[in-house]
């Protein structure tokens, strides 16, 4: 990590990047070794900056614009704007909605901010992210009010989440990882477990039968068991309700099911960088992944809008809280 590439403060980022040029200088640091942009497609690093962000290659002739393959290929507005953007979001420490981005940026258009809000969120997460390992703990928990009544993952209204959570030496607790599932049968808990969690771990679990044959891809299962009056899992329960009252907090009491997915990347972006000494150096991280993943357009935020309808049914269309929101 390069510290000089880190803003210690709001003046001090507010000076590394008042110019488009020096936006521009900054990316290329974080995309390539010393900064120096090489061509795609012979790898010669004799290039020159043309214009409008993009380099000719001195030896094939190419020309390739250096922000392909970034958060801000298909961008509309300077470098400048999206910068600060990704600062407001980062700067806050429970973070912002699109309506707070769209006021301190002077957006004309409320949709704008939100598209770039959704788009900074998918860039939270990193594309080859290292799997839990060691001891996880993992379990499942509704959103939203309280029910009762109807089965385990079935018959509820409720948007389901199922936590990863590492177990440290000394009760402390490691990464995290969340996602949204349609229930909590058989395929949706082996399939996060496989996918977010190293084989050879000992994870740890409830009865749920859901979780039955899991030891067949390589991990040790631990049943964990309420003791007296204790949770059975009291790590996940925990981040749960962390979870809970940062969405209630962050989207002022409401937000759509439709978009889940992308709060729960923030959450575990910050989560997992709770430690951070400050702001500046969750900037400096979710630039790393910003310059070096493609970016998430709008016409795929609103395909995933489309299979979130498909796979929930009817009650995806509504928000989590009474009150339905966009945000």
């Amino acid at each position: 990590m390069k510290e000089e590439l880190i803003p210690k403060n709001l003046m001090d980022f507010e000076k590394r990047f008042s110019t488009e040029e020096k936006c521009i200088e900054y990316i290329l640091k974080l995309k390539y070794d010393n900064g120096i942009f090489l061509c795609p497609i012979c790898g010669s690093s004799k290039t020159w900056y043309k214009r409008k962000y993009t380099f000719e290659c001195s030896k094939c002739k190419s020309i390739t614009s250096m922000l392909e393959g970034t958060i801000f290929e298909f961008k509309k507005k300077p470098l400048t704007l999206y910068f600060r953007a990704i600062w407001n979001i980062v700067v806050q420490k429970n973070g912002t909605n699109a309506m707070t981005i769209q006021s301190v940026l002077g957006l004309g258009s409320y949709n704008s901010a939100w598209a770039w809000s959704h788009k900074i969120r998918r860039s939270m997460v990193r594309l080859e992210a290292p799997k839990l390992s060691g001891t996880v703990e993992i379990d499942e928990g509704f959103l939203g009010g309280k029910t009762t009544g109807g089965k385990r993952g079935r018959g509820t209204t409720r948007p389901i989440v199922i936590v990863g959570i590492e177990q440290k030496e000394k009760k402390q607790l490691g990464r995290a990882k969340i996602r949204y599932i349609s229930d909590s049968g058989h395929v949706n808990l082996h399939n996060f477990i496989k996918e977010n969690v190293e084989s050879g771990s000992t994870i740890i679990t409830d009865d749920w039968n859901g979780y039955n044959g899991i030891e067949e891809y390589g991990y040790k299962r631990i049943i964990q068991k309420p003791v007296d009056d204790e949770e059975e899992l009291p790590h996940v329960h925990l981040i749960i309700s962390l979870l809970k009252r940062w969405l209630l907090g962050t989207m002022q009491g409401s937000y759509s099911r439709k978009y889940l997915p992308y709060y729960l990347d923030e959450y575990v972006f910050r989560f997992n960088r709770r430690k951070s000494k400050h702001r500046g150096l969750l900037f400096y991280r979710l630039m790393e992944i910003a310059v070096n993943k493609p970016p998430t357009t709008l016409k795929e935020i609103k395909e995933n809008e489309k299979r979130a309808n498909t796979d929930q049914g009817s009650s995806s269309e509504q928000s989590i809280t009474n009150v339905e929101t966009n945000v």
